[in-house]
Parts: C-alpha cells; structure tokens; sequence
C-alpha cells in the first residue's frame, strides 16, 4: 500500500485517490461534456464565420441545458418486435466502457483509480466494447436498414482502432511496460470519445499530469498536476473540434481506405524502426526520437504524391466511364 502523506492510513489514503479519482472522472465525463458541447458550437460558429448559441442565457451559456431538457421530453418510442433487453443494453454498453476508461488514466501523481499493470490493455480492450455495442444496436432493433447502417459503423470503427492499437504498441516498446504510470514517469512520455482520446494522448505522449511546480508540496503538487492534465487533454479536444469545424467528413469507403491502405501501413513502419532502434540504442531514446520526426516529414512529404496518383486513377476511370458511353 502507498503511505498516505502528513501520516494519513495507508487504507484510508487509497480509499481518497480512488474517490477523488472517481470525482475527476464525473467531473470530466459529465460537466466536460456540457462544455465541450458549448465551446464546439461557439469554435465552429467563429470558424465557419457565424454566430452560434446566443439567446438561450448569457451568450447562449444555458442552450446546452435547454437542449439536454429538450431530449428529456422526447416521448420513448420502441417497436414491438425489438430484442427488448438487448435493445436496452445497447447504449449502456457503448457508454460504460467510455466512462470505466478513466479508472486507469492518472490525473495526477497518486490520483487515479487504479494502478493496473496492464493499463494499456485495459484501454484498447474497452474500447474495441464500443463496436459490440453498436452492433448489438442494430441487431436488436429487428430492422434491416439499423443492422447494416450497425455493421457499417462497427466496420469504421475497426478500421482505424487497428491503427491506433498497433501506434500505442510503439509506446509500450520504449517505456517496456503497459502501466499508465510507468508511461507518464518515462522520458517517453514527453514525446480515447473525445475527452478519453485527448487523455490517453495527454498520458502517452505529452507527459500527463507533469508541469511545472508538480512536486513543490504532498498535497498542491497533486492538484497543479491535475490542472496541467486538464489543461493539455482540453489543448486536443479543442484540436478534435478544430479539426471537425475545418475539413469535411470522409464518406466510409474513403476512410476504411485511407486506414487500411495508410495509416496501417505507416504505423507498422514506425513500430518496425522503433523496435530495432530500442534493441540497437537501449538506453538512449535520442535516436528513436529522431527516426520519429524523419518517418514524419517522409510520411506528410508523400500526401501530396498519393493525392496526385488518386486524381490521375480518377480522371483514368471518368474518361474510360464517358468512352463507355459514347
């Protein structure tokens, strides 16, 4: 057990992290998500040069609350030939492992619920859950259309968690170990819904919890490196909106294409020279940092390169369409 500090139990210590963790993560999921419900509408309306929420409250503040009364109204509506429970069950498997994700993420030194070994696996584990649920919305609404719009979604979602996966394994390679904590105190970590993938970005490559004056006092030290966690997971999730207000959507095909023809080939990359880097330099991270920003500049100077092969196929297959037809 860890020693509580001014001589606070052991047992008594532990049972406060694990409830001030709990506390940060209701804070987080659920105010979190009120803000960030706000601050998207108010960043994309600047962005795309309108208005936005503006009199629902002062400056719009309260349309997030008037719009959460609203869907409270609705009326419940079920078809009789659903999968009743299944039916049910459906979105409570897609929220809980989002929400049990933040067990393991630290928020700050000693703050969080759970120190598990295998920390990272708990995660990608959790979140692979999201593509059973929405699966299991579409089987059990008895509804062609819902089960293939489901099996189309879970399709997406597969598409890119492989990416994602086999990136968080480069992580674990360098720091040696799927503990969150071990992946903040590494050196390496200097170098996922929204607010849980700014977090785990936050925790596996941009220090988590560290900052400035973090170990000045037992007690401030903890509640300034919750304050530099929030700030840098907020720092992504406005990058996430900025993003979304910016470029437009992907159709489906062109993202399953871009994350199985891309972005999994580029991480398997990035894993194969960081594994020999590791086993080549294995107490210095200099050259694996290094090898990093050169498969960057490599991968984002070959964009344009494939952009100019895909309009050449395209413009290929117009003409050969209209000579077809003529």
């Amino acid at each position: 057990m860890v020693p509580g500090p001014f001589g606070l139990d052991p047992v008594l210590w532990a049972v406060l992290r694990l409830v001030i963790a709990v506390a940060l993560a209701a804070g987080l999921v659920f105010n979190g998500a009120l803000a960030q419900i706000y601050l998207e509408r108010k960043i994309q309306a600047i962005i795309q040069d309108r208005t936005g929420p503006m009199h629902t409250g002062p400056y719009g503040l309260l349309q997030t609350f008037a719009d959460a009364i609203k869907l409270l109204g609705k009326e419940d509506i079920r078809a009789r030939l659903t999968d009743h429970w299944f039916f049910l069950a459906a979105p409570a498997i897609v929220f809980a492992p989002m929400l049990a994700s933040y067990v393991v993420i630290p928020f700050a030194p000693g703050v969080m619920g759970a120190d598990l070994n295998v920390g990272l696996l708990y995660l990608t584990t959790l979140g692979s859950m999201t593509v059973l649920g929405i699966v299991i919305a579409g089987w059990a609404s008895n509804n062609k259309y819902s089960l293939i719009g489901g099996l189309r979604s879970a399709g997406q979602l597969i598409s890119y968690e492989v990416p994602q996966i086999v990136s968080l394994v480069t992580v674990v390679l360098v720091v040696g170990s799927l503990s969150m904590t071990a992946i903040v105190g590494s050196l390496v970590a200097e170098y996922g819904e929204v607010t849980v993938v700014s977090s785990i970005i936050t925790t596996l490559w941009f220090g988590g919890w560290h900052g400035p004056f973090t170990d000045i006092h037992p007690l401030l030290g903890p509640a300034l490196g919750v304050l530099w966690f929030t700030l840098k997971t907020y720092f992504f999730v406005l990058v996430f909106m900025w993003i979304r207000a910016t470029l437009p959507r992907f159709r489906i095909d062109q993202l399953m294409s871009f994350c199985w023809k891309f972005l999994i080939p580029v991480t398997l990359v990035n894993l194969l020279v960081t594994a020999i880097l590791v086993l080549a330099f294995p107490t210095s991270l200099v050259p694996v940092a290094i090898a990093n920003w050169i498969l960057l500049f490599v991968f984002a100077a070959s964009i344009p390169f494939l952009q100019r092969r895909r309009l050449v196929s395209l413009r290929a297959r117009l003409a050969a369409r209209e000579h077809a037809v003529a």
